[in-house]
């Protein structure tokens, strides 16, 4: 008899603790990411949606094309595709930067155009959760500000988002 008691206790005990267990659940949602390319720019850090992104390349020569905008610098042979060069610093009012060996294009496609976008360094590809991106600052210089989706922190920096399909809009103009 005494051992039923016990069982029924245990038991009792047990059908709590899962009640409670069931209405303490946590729904795992997995949170929407996004693919991010950080890049430099005179030591801050911007970034472009990785949809946009297809490929980063090393630096290669650039040849000059008569009669083009200032931030054109001219056209590279990719794989036999020739593509224009967007000089981004010069596009975006800021001062030119060196060329050196961690300068890179990156070949972006946005809006049916497709062009290759001069910057100092990439500095990372990773995925973030959508929700960590902000409505930018409204301290950015106009000449940025309306080209900028977003703002987010990494690694205690700010990094500031470019929409490329507002930068190919302005340059078809």
């Amino acid at each position: 008899m005494a051992n039923d008691s016990w069982k029924n206790k245990s038991d009792l005990i047990l059908e709590e603790i899962i009640r409670r267990k069931d209405q303490e659940r946590i729904v795992d949602v997995e949170e929407k990411k996004v693919k991010i390319a950080i890049f430099s720019l005179h030591g801050d850090f911007y970034a472009f949606y990785g949809k946009y992104v297809k490929e980063i390349l090393p630096p290669m020569t650039i040849h000059y094309v008569p009669g083009s905008p200032d931030f054109i610098p001219g056209v590279i042979n990719v794989r036999g595709e020739i593509e224009s060069v967007i000089n981004i610093n010069s596009f975006l009012g800021l001062p030119d930067s060196a060329s050196s060996p961690s300068s890179r294009i990156a070949l972006a496609v946005a809006g049916g155009i497709r062009s290759g976008i001069l910057v100092d360094s990439i500095e990372e590809v990773l995925d973030i959760p959508d929700s960590s991106v902000k409505p930018p600052l409204d301290t950015l210089p106009k000449s940025i500000r309306e080209f900028v989706a977003g703002e987010f922190t990494h690694k205690d920096k700010l990094v500031t988002i470019l929409d490329i399909g507002k930068i190919f809009g302005k340059i078809t103009l």
